[in-house]
């Protein structure tokens, strides 16, 4: 899918894998806007051309409204669905009271209702567009290796990632017919802003988990196999690790 009079809806855009990603396919000549719920985004998305439209993944109007800010400009052909929450928590507290069931469900919503919320809308607007070489568009979304190795305190984002890989064969499957692609991406450690933010040598140590290249991935690492998906048209129905190998330990 060549990008060329297109347009591309990337969530979490204004910061870490969905910043690099939105720069990328605005270099490939897509129309871009950037939906995210950080105020800054506009500046951000403003300071590389592309469009901004603030929102909470998990409602439908905004998200809708970045999609039709995003088709007004070319049509659709392209999601990249970033926007997640990575709260820890654990089943017991420390006290050994239940942790709690407001937290798990907003993290499990963000991050499975958000993603499948970015799909429908986005597909809806896909499946109204012309075909091009033989394919409407392709929808990007992004797991977590916590998804198959979900450490001790990642109760609830390991939860929410696997909703993501779950998806994503009978997300492919159902959207064949409409010629929409649905692939994921399950990034290990990469230095997003909140790895960024943890301390240097609990940092190194983790890095030093990764048997190759030892160091975390840069966003820009993602945003390449982001823009390859959407250019190759057999990555379909697929969960890719993006990881240097890593299996996470249980703490």
């Amino acid at each position: 899918m060549k990008l060329t009079d297109a347009s591309a809806v990337v969530t979490g855009g204004a910061s870490g894998l969905g910043l690099a990603t939105a720069r990328r396919l605005a270099g490939m000549g897509a129309a871009v806007v950037v939906a995210d719920f950080a105020p800054e985004g506009a500046d951000v998305a403003a300071s590389f051309g592309a469009g901004f439209v603030r929102a909470d993944v998990t409602s439908e109007d905004d998200l809708r409204a970045a999609i039709e800010a995003a088709s007004a400009k070319a049509p659709l052909r392209a999601l990249v669905h970033c926007a997640a929450t990575a709260k820890p928590q654990r089943i017991l507290k420390k006290d050994g009271s239940a942790s709690s069931l407001a937290d798990f469900e907003r993290d499990v919503r963000i991050c499975t209702v958000g993603s499948f919320n970015a799909l429908r809308l986005a597909a809806e607007a896909m499946a109204a567009t012309e075909p091009i070489d033989g394919e409407r568009g392709v929808c990007v979304l992004t797991a977590s290796v916590a998804a198959f190795e979900g450490q001790i305190g990642q109760l609830s984002y390991a939860a929410g990632k696997g909703g993501v890989v779950s998806m994503t064969l009978p997300a492919a499957r159902d959207l064949a017919s409409h010629l929409i692609r649905v692939v994921t991406i399950a990034p290990g450690l990469f230095a997003t802003p909140p790895m960024l933010a943890v301390r240097e040598d609990i940092r190194a140590g983790l890095e030093a988990l990764v048997p190759h290249p030892s160091r975390l991935g840069r966003p820009e690492e993602f945003a390449d196999l982001a823009a390859h998906v959407v250019e190759n048209p057999m990555l379909n129905g697929e969960v890719v690790r993006l990881d240097g190998g890593i299996r996470m330990q249980p703490r």
